[in-house]
């Protein structure tokens, strides 16, 4: 899967992009709702369980057209088993700090979205963050995705008594 919009790239990340991505994941600011900082053995980790994904669903590099920085992950994966969100599809993004509020997360996931349409039978994609975790809520509303209470939750990745596990769940229904 290769996705292209004016400014961006998305595609499979390569050998390459790790260090810009873990990077990505090691940053406390950008990690602060989303869970711990990752070392670069679970950084590694996260692609490889990105890749196995099945049916074209995974998050993909997300490249910056002009200078080939690559500023992100996102895309769309299967809902975990664990959770009410088991068999759904699931979307999701992280942006570098550095890139925030310059609307790539919106410009990617707006791709992403016309993608799943495209290419699978989902009738909704949803979305997932820590309730606390109010600047991904707010992205989830402007990619027009409604708040679904009755599939909020207690993440199981986390300690009963961390915030970032009381989780709620936006869904947007195919067009």
């Amino acid at each position: 899967m290769r996705i292209e919009t004016p400014r961006l790239i998305l595609r499979p990340p390569v050998a390459a992009d790790r260090a810009a991505l873990h990077a990505i994941w090691r940053d406390p600011l950008v990690m602060a709702d989303l869970g711990p900082v990752k070392t670069a053995a679970e950084s590694d980790a996260t692609l490889a369980r990105h890749a196995a994904y099945p049916n074209g669903l995974a998050f993909h590099a997300v490249v910056r057209r002009d200078d080939a920085a690559v500023i992100g992950f996102c895309g769309v994966k299967p809902g975990a088993a664990d959770t009410p969100i088991a068999g759904e599809v699931e979307a999701g993004w992280i942006i570098a700090r550095a890139c925030w509020r310059h609307g790539y997360a919106l410009e990617a996931m707006l791709a992403v979205l016309d993608w799943c349409w495209a290419h699978t039978y989902a009738p909704r994609v949803v979305a997932i963050t820590a309730r606390r975790n109010a600047k991904s809520r707010a992205m989830m509303q402007r990619l027009g995705m409604c708040q679904r209470p009755e599939l909020d939750f207690r993440h199981p990745q986390f300690a009963p008594d961390d915030p970032l596990g009381d989780v709620v769940t936006y869904a947007l229904h195919r067009p």
